[in-house]
Formats: C-alpha cells, structure tokens, sequence
C-alpha cells in the first residue's frame, strides 16, 4: 500500500459540496482516506478571478500506480464538472481541482506526471493543509519536512 497526498481545490460553485463529493469519490476509486485537511478559504493563484478558493488536503493509502491515482482523480474532475485541465500554466476559475503531490517517496518524471508535485512548494494553499494533516512528512527533493517548507512561504 502506498501512502498518497492529494490537493483539492474548488472556486465556483457550492465549493464546499464540490470538495466533499471529490473526497466521496476518491475514497470509492482511489483508496482509504487517512487524513483530511480543514477547508482553506485562499486567493486564486496564477490567474486574476473574483472566486475565492475553498482547498484541503488528503492523505489516503492505496493499491493503484501513481499512473492509475492521475487517471482516476482526471475522471472524478470530469464527472465533478471540470473540462479543461490548465495547460502551460494558464489557470482559470473551476469546480474542481484535483493535483497528485506526493506518492510515498517516489521522485518520478515522465511527459504527463511529475512526482513530487513539481509547483506544491510554492503554493501557499498548497502547503498549509498539507503541513495541516503532515507536518513531518519529508519531501522526497528537497529533504525538508512539510512544517520546513510551510515556514518559507510565510
């Protein structure tokens, strides 16, 4: 089994329902939720919007690939209203959010997934419910701990 951090984010809509029913479907398809974040109220990054963000993180445990976690969680976004994925970072407002952080301390590269995230510790919304629910985490680049990490972006 795997231990699997994902980020969840949502800005149009009943958020918070957008946000639940992702985490209902990630725990039916994906894996065992172990931890979930509370909801952070966040400004858009990336992009100008009028919509606040509601994010959280999850920690789940898993059987799947991390190939198999990104096919799901692309499913879930599709069946929560989200079409479009961001291409070369050009970001929108969207229902759902749902980015693949963290696979055990897997460092993989390949056209369609980059693990670690390669953008998680930039992003403030990111990190603070992820430092919310693993503090100690280590991030298998850097070396530091997610709490480590957090701190710099304050």
């Amino acid at each position: 089994m795997s231990k699997v951090y994902l980020s969840l984010g949502s800005n149009l809509g009943d958020k918070e329902k957008n946000l639940r029913d992702a985490v209902l479907k990630i725990e039916e398809r994906i894996g065992k939720v172990i931890s979930l974040s509370a909801l952070y109220n966040t400004a858009p990054w990336g992009f100008e919007s009028e919509n606040s963000f509601l994010n959280a993180a999850i920690a789940i445990e898993t059987s799947l690939t991390p190939h198999e976690i990104l096919i799901a969680t692309q499913q879930i976004e599709k069946e929560l209203g989200r079409f479009r994925k961001s291409v070369n970072q050009q970001y929108t407002d969207r229902l759902i959010d749902i980015d693949l952080l963290i696979v055990d301390d897997l460092i993989y590269k390949e056209n369609d997934l980059v693990l670690p995230h390669p953008f998680m510790t930039e992003r403030l919304f990111v990190m603070e419910p992820l430092a919310e629910i693993a503090p100690c985490l280590i991030h298998p680049v850097s070396g530091k701990t997610m709490k480590e990490i957090l701190a710099t972006l304050h």
